[in-house]
């Protein structure tokens, strides 16, 4: 999974003109579903979005997690960032997940948030949607799940 990570002081996303995800402090998470993602991709990707320390603590460093803040999560699904430009001007998207399978990845990923404690809302997968947020820092993290865990995960 590849994860855009930002700290905000608010959040709202809509689709068809309607609200249908939103959060207050907390995180604005895009995330993508990769070919050769698990639930257990999910569950570790949740685990470490919120342990992530990049609120302030008392001392001016970012030292706090969402959790640590009592903060909220909203999860919008986004299949372009997994987009390689690499060749010519176009980006490819074929690392992406199909469909259905990046659907229920998402879910996964929702869930582990949700089950963690933190309020978690989400966007629309697969909708055009617009996104408000206030951006608060700003801080911003790209969580890549085959560059950013351990090796010793690489079998699992």
């Amino acid at each position: 999974m590849i994860c855009v990570i930002q700290r905000v002081d608010g959040a709202e996303v809509r689709a068809d003109g309607k609200t249908v995800g939103e959060c207050d402090r907390g995180l604005l998470v895009l995330v993508c579903a990769v070919k050769g993602d698990t639930a257990e991709t999910a569950g570790r990707v949740a685990a470490k979005i919120t342990a992530m320390r990049i609120f302030e603590d008392e001392n001016g460093k970012l030292g706090k997690s969402v959790k640590d803040i009592s903060g909220e999560i909203l999860v919008v699904s986004n299949f372009t960032l997994c987009g390689s430009c690499r060749r010519g001007n176009r980006p490819d998207f074929s690392a992406a997940e199909r469909s259905e399978p990046a659907e229920k990845l998402c879910e996964q990923l929702i869930n582990e948030l949700r089950n963690s404690g933190v309020k978690t809302a989400s966007g629309e997968f697969g909708a055009e949607m617009k996104i408000k947020c206030g951006l608060c820092g700003p801080v911003t993290v790209i969580l890549d799940s085959e560059k950013d865990f351990p090796a010793k995960y690489a079998s699992e």
